[in-house]
């Protein structure tokens, strides 16, 4: 068995590398494994990578050294071979993947809790042909992410500056919602939509937490619709967005548990977030891929830790579409 260390030089605030070689070289040392550490060189490249790498046929196992950038195109990269599995080494700086696994997070910081933990299948989501791990969104806060790296290539905009200009501007200078035509399992409805947000996972856009129900490996993709609001009441919504409590506005918000969802608009005005990396289109779908990715992690780990279930006084009558 190969294990594979693929790094992203540029992830995070400071470079990691040198951590990432001394951890590869533990574990050749102290375990005899078959070690070999690659560095990405440009957007796309570790899907590349780990795709030429699983044709071989060989059994191997997959470190995505970076953000959720990283992990999502490491799991584009290996998705359809059964002789690959991947895992994540955090050294980005959201890094929204790992907190579905709680305090055992913290433990996939050092690839010795991880060589030879057990493999799992988890949930994955496909959007267009291309997989999302945790959560895809469309509608204000893709503009948002897709904004935060615009505005982060500004020497006047570091840190939480382009986040909060990106927000201004799509809050204050934008509409907030889209005219859009929204089909779940066939039912399509014309209308302003704020967000629809597809979650596989529980968190995105550093700790937000849509749907606290979610549960990578249930075979149910979550997907929260989320209808034309004004600016106080979105001013309202957003906190209880935030954490899971969208049932508190059965008003404007409603979570689905659809297996296609498909958005379509008369302009290429869909903007579309998959781990952070966006995309603009006028017709996006949607679909719950069910136990397509192969993953490893520590002993005891689970990437439900922090899901919860919703009373039914809580959850309401559902909206529709």
């Amino acid at each position: 068995m190969q294990h594979i260390f693929i790094i992203n030089p540029a992830a995070g605030k400071s470079d990691s590398r040198q951590r990432i070689y001394d951890m590869a070289d533990r574990l050749r040392q102290e375990h005899g494994l078959a070690v070999q550490c690659i560095l990405t060189k440009r957007q796309g490249h570790a899907i590349q990578i780990a795709r030429q790498l699983c044709e071989s046929g060989e059994e191997l196992r997959f470190y995505a050294c970076g953000g959720d950038g990283t992990a999502n195109e490491v799991a584009n990269g290996i998705l359809g071979y059964g002789n690959a599995a991947m895992t994540v080494i955090p050294v980005g700086t959201g890094n929204d993947f790992l907190k579905n696994f709680g305090p055992d997070a913290e433990l996939f910081r050092d690839a010795l809790h991880l060589w030879d933990g057990p493999q799992f299948p988890i949930d994955v989501i496909d959007v267009n042909g291309r997989a999302a791990l945790t959560i895809a969104c469309s509608g204000l806060d893709a503009r948002v992410a897709r904004d935060v790296h615009k505005y982060g290539e500004s020497p006047l905009l570091t840190g939480k500056g382009s986040y909060v200009a990106a927000l201004v501007v799509n809050f204050l200078f934008r509409s907030i919602s889209s005219h859009w035509t929204v089909e779940l399992d066939g039912q399509a409805a014309e209308d302003d939509y704020a967000v629809v947000a597809a979650c596989n996972g529980r968190y995105y856009g550093g700790g937000f937490m849509p749907v606290a129900e979610a549960r990578m490996d249930d075979g149910v993709l979550n997907t929260l619709v989320v209808k034309k609001v004004s600016r106080p009441t979105f001013l309202r919504f957003v906190g209880p967005y935030s954490h899971g409590e969208y049932y508190k506005f059965p008003q404007v918000a409603a979570c689905h548990t659809a297996k296609v969802i498909r958005i379509r608009s008369n302009q290429p005005d869909i903007v579309t977030c998959l781990d952070g990396e966006c995309f603009a289109s006028d017709d996006v779908t949607i679909r719950l891929s069910d136990k397509k990715l192969n993953f490893f992690g520590p002993r005891g780990c689970s990437c439900n830790a922090t899901a919860r279930d919703i009373a039914p006084a809580e959850s309401g009558a559902p909206a529709g579409v």
